[in-house]
């Protein structure tokens, strides 16, 4: 299958979601990890836009031209990466948040894509990170790597990022993370922080 096929079929496979998990992020994830954020948000790896739909002036960025143009027809700001480059400039970010994206990134290319978060993301700011459990990791052909909560948490540690609160949607539970494919556990960062902030 070639690129431009297998973005166009896995920008159908997002737009069959069902009505259920839907509401579910709707109405039960997305305000939890909206309080998890602040400032002008910026979410990588968009998708369809549901999470910026929800989250009003918020801008996204994708891989997926199929998914960018869709999110446009929406309303929404939305830009494509181009060689893994984000189309902002430094600093432009209070927030950044990475919701079931991780996984899909192959394993080579995840310290450029990081740097290139860092590199849009403020001294201080946020970085969220959701990456799904061991059911949700497996139901999904387009996944690259499995991350656990301790996998990410050393992965960010190399840049220096703070985790500051874990969430595990939608309740900790590990036989929820062996059977449930909406589990995930999401970690928040605060990130680019110069030493003196990193010890207070």
């Amino acid at each position: 299958m070639n690129t431009a096929t297998s973005s166009q079929a896995y920008f159908d496979y997002l737009t069959q979601r069902s009505l259920s998990g839907l509401i579910y992020r709707r109405l039960f994830l997305y305000p939890r990890l909206s309080r998890m954020l602040a400032g002008r948000i910026l979410d990588y790896g968009c998708g369809i836009g549901d999470f910026l739909f929800y989250r009003k002036n918020s801008s996204g960025v994708d891989i997926n031209q199929h998914g960018v143009d869709y999110c446009k027809s929406r309303g929404l700001d939305v830009l494509l990466v181009t060689d893994g480059i984000i189309p902002h400039t430094e600093s432009s970010f209070d927030s950044v948040i990475l919701d079931n994206v991780l996984e899909h990134i192959p394993p080579a290319d995840v310290d450029r894509t990081l740097d290139e978060i860092m590199r849009v993301l403020r001294p201080g700011g946020t970085l969220l990170v959701g990456v799904p459990g061991i059911k949700g990791y497996a139901a999904d052909s387009d996944h690259k790597c499995f991350y656990t909560e301790s996998d990410v948490i050393s992965l960010l540690a190399g840049y220096g990022a703070i985790p500051k609160k874990v969430l595990h949607a939608p309740f900790r539970s590990q036989w929820a993370n062996r059977h449930m494919s909406q589990y995930c556990v999401y970690i928040a960062f605060k990130c680019n922080l110069d030493e003196a902030a990193r010890d207070t």
